[in-house]
């Protein structure tokens, strides 16, 4: 029986895993483990005649076989570009005649948006932040609502990106694509009084010292320590929020007060206006309430 490297080998996912340079990680780990998983399914029969007999009727025999292995829609949506992604490859490298994976249908993932603070929900979190928290954790909620980075963006800010005078700072973003945001006034304060005092205290001999957010052994702070930064931080009701939920409220604020929708795909870094625009639901829905809460004839 052939070993898993040397299947993974002969079926181009090597090569396929090593072409990903653009990719974060998280989207490499992903790719490279959904790739294996079809080549090992494939190999216990999906695809008896190897990689070059890959076709629709094998693709749609493995979406099925996800399906009954019970795996969830956005599961299985995320399989399915990977498998994609997989298939391109293979048929620019000329492993395959034609690219199947074009007509790959999967069901589509939720698009479920996670409850979005309102402005007096995100005012009083960071009010009360500035009174009972650290200044690092007031400037990384500051500055993922008011610039609405990601929170691997934030992570991997740094300090040379940053530049206060103008209220500016870059990021890289998914793709290794840089882009330049502009920070508030609250934002940029809050960011200029952590780099001017509390980063110092957090700074030992480990730091990077490109690093602006550190955790508390001085490391450059990862997502999984933002995420119990933003948690120690619940709303006024005692909802507890993930950083992406204050990306979702800088894009539906901005929508709100009247921005125009390219603009916001710009500054999110949406490669896909059709990205932006799952924003657009919460603006309508509120928009309906108040027609009919107004208009004599709704």
């Amino acid at each position: 029986m052939k070993s898993d490297t040397t299947s993974a080998t002969a079926w181009g996912v090597e090569g396929f895993v090593a072409s990903l340079t653009g990719a974060s990680p998280h989207t490499r780990a992903a790719y490279s483990r959904d790739s294996r998983q079809f080549v090992a399914w494939a190999e216990r029969g999906g695809c008896p005649g190897g990689v070059s007999q890959l076709d629709r009727t094998v693709l749609r025999r493995y979406v099925a076989y996800l399906t009954t292995r019970g795996f969830a829609r956005p599961t299985i949506a995320r399989k399915a570009a990977s498998l994609r992604s997989y298939l391109r490859y293979l048929h620019r490298r000329g492993l395959i005649e034609t690219d199947p994976g074009r007509s790959l249908r999967a069901p589509k993932g939720l698009s479920r948006l996670p409850r979005v603070p309102r402005r007096e929900d995100t005012a009083q979190l960071l009010d009360d932040a500035s009174t009972a928290s650290a200044q690092r954790d007031v400037a990384l909620l500051e500055v993922l609502y008011g610039a609405g980075l990601r929170v691997s963006e934030c992570c991997g800010l740094d300090v040379d990106r940053c530049d206060l005078d103008r209220g500016l700072v870059t990021v890289l973003g998914k793709g290794s694509k840089e882009r330049r945001v502009p920070l508030g006034e609250p934002a940029r304060s809050a960011l200029a009084d952590y780099l001017r005092e509390g980063r110092k205290g957090l700074m030992n001999d480990q730091s990077p010292p490109e690093a602006v957010f550190l955790n508390a052994r001085g490391r450059r702070l990862t997502p999984r320590d933002a995420r119990r930064v933003v948690d120690r931080h619940p709303l006024a009701d005692g909802q507890r929020l993930h950083p992406h939920a204050l990306r979702h409220a800088y894009a539906t604020h901005l929508l709100e007060g009247g921005a125009d929708l390219r603009a916001v795909q710009e500054l999110l870094g949406h490669a896909d206006l059709a990205t932006t625009q799952i924003y657009t639901h919460v603006t309508r829905d509120r928009l309906r309430a108040v027609y009919n809460a107004t208009h004599p004839r709704a």
